[in-house]
């Protein structure tokens, strides 16, 4: 981004469009650095848009949600090599719950899941859009946290978050 912004001031006119998640919007539990790194991107992203609300740049985020791709097979070698689940207190969780998860077959959906050509149509509404909105979300799911993040307390919202 800092490499580019000089051209776009330059030339008038630019967009920068970043990638972030629903884990962006509300946490999940035991996906704590996977849920920091996206409330990092949603941050980096609002405060760009405040900084360069002046200059003629777009800054937009896209919150895809649940999308089909290989990301539970890519997580499998990084879980196992570092969380020590065996000797966490929360050992019971990650037996019944996340593991299976993580372990489910290619196939085997999330609720709410999209192809990434969901994605896809949102990144070119972004990129031709005359006047892009700051954020788009994907899936239905994403939509529901972002309204219920809106709506709730933050107790509330954990409450019903932690149930997932």
């Amino acid at each position: 981004i800092n490499q580019l912004l000089p051209t776009m001031l330059a030339q008038g006119h630019g967009r920068v469009i970043n990638c972030s998640s629903v884990l962006g919007i509300g946490a999940l539990r035991a996906r704590g650095a996977y849920n920091a790194t996206k409330f990092a991107m949603e941050g980096l992203t609002d405060t760009l848009r405040m900084e360069l609300r002046a200059q003629p740049i777009d800054i937009i985020l896209i919150e895809p949600g649940p999308i089909t791709t290989d990301i539970r097979k890519k997580s499998q070698p990084h879980f196992e090599r570092w969380i020590d689940w065996k000797n966490s207190p929360r050992k019971s969780y990650y037996e019944k719950a996340f593991m299976p998860r993580l372990y489910a077959q290619a196939g085997d959906p999330d609720p709410g899941e999209l192809p990434p050509s969901a994605v896809t149509k949102k990144l070119i509404h972004a990129l031709e859009s005359r006047r892009p909105r700051p954020r788009y979300y994907v899936t239905i799911p994403t939509h529901v946290v972002g309204v219920l993040k809106r709506l709730l307390t933050t107790r509330a919202l954990d409450r019903i978050l932690s149930r997932l």
